[in-house]
């Protein structure tokens, strides 16, 4: 099948590019606006709380909760969850591993503005987004005991950390602007050789004992285009830190930009933002070149109602 990335006319007026088409040996041009540092290694001296050291009280017990949500929200909040991911396929180690996003470090930088939603967001908000998008869910309403879990549990391993400060080894480490630009065919390539082992060929991820093993990266039961994960570059860092599994750094920048490219060109669920419009919708929310929503791979424009599942699909036995 011949591969190719069609960047449609309505992304000239953002200044991108428009009305070309680009084989996939052709690479998706990064602007070069984006601030770039390369860094590699990602270990801090802060050392969050460990299990053994959840106090046996009431408090306790909800930071024992929030630690079973975040491992296993199917089945700890199972009517606000849309997909097969668990927090912990990005959050590493239960949320406790220097850049991989931990939660300590997030929990210490809230409240903040958000520019993804326009306003100061309390903690809560910032996890609601999570279930929102990430999840592909509902979102839990403010005070909901889920939130409560996740917040308390957050609160546990952030302590002896000082609050509105960037806690060293928040988000992911940055990462080197790619000495080309990201290509979607080379993507592929590192895909079958580093991925697909764990996340099957199809991007579909594997199970056992019908518990997922493995997240899907793509399709009806991954991510949806609202999540943080759907801009490259946000996707290549967490690679580039983290993947393949225990195996961090193992690929290189080029490679993990690349295959950060080529996973965030395939098929997933619908924004929960879409307004009908798949251009006005990425003008409103996904105005960047670290975006594929809207553009045209292998003959399908991303976002596109015929072939984009579904936002927010919680199953309804879970409710």
């Amino acid at each position: 099948m011949t591969n190719r990335i069609l960047l449609s006319v309505g992304l000239l007026a953002a200044g991108i590019v428009g009305g070309v088409v680009i084989a996939s040996t052709t690479a998706l041009h990064v602007s070069p606006s984006f601030p770039y540092v390369s860094t590699t290694a990602h270990q801090f001296a802060f050392k969050p709380r460990t299990d053994d050291q959840i106090p046996k009280t009431p408090f306790g017990d909800m930071v024992r909760l929030g630690e079973n949500i975040f491992r296993d929200p199917q089945t700890y909040a199972a009517k606000y969850v849309g997909n097969d991911l668990h927090c912990t396929n990005c959050h590493l180690q239960a949320g406790r591993l220097a850049g991989a996003s931990p939660m300590w470090a997030a929990y210490t930088a809230y409240p903040a503005y958000r520019s993804k939603n326009g306003h100061v967001n309390s903690y809560q908000e910032r996890l609601q987004g999570c279930f929102r998008y990430s999840m592909n869910g509902k979102v839990p309403p403010l005070g909901d005991p889920v939130l409560v879990a996740l917040e308390s549990y957050s609160y546990f391993l952030a302590k002896g950390l000082p609050v509105g400060e960037d806690a060293p080894g928040k988000g992911f480490p940055a990462l080197a602007k790619p000495a080309e630009p990201p290509d979607y065919k080379r993507g592929g390539e590192v895909y079958a050789r580093a991925c697909a082992s764990c996340h099957a060929a199809d991007g579909q991820g594997q199970s056992s004992a019908n518990k997922v093993a493995f997240p899907p990266l793509w399709g009806a039961r991954s991510y949806n285009w609202g999540a943080g994960m759907t801009n490259v570059k946000s996707a290549a860092a967490f690679i580039r830190a983290n993947m393949p599994l225990n195996l961090g750094g193992s690929l290189s920048e080029q490679e993990a930009w690349d295959v950060a490219l080529y996973i965030d060109s395939q098929v997933r669920p619908q924004d929960p933002r879409f307004d009908g419009d798949v251009q006005s919708t990425r003008k409103k929310y996904q105005n960047t070149p670290m975006s594929m929503y809207g553009q045209t791979v292998n003959g399908a424009v991303l976002g596109d109602p015929a072939v984009t599942p579904p936002s927010g699909t919680v199953p309804a036995t879970a409710n």
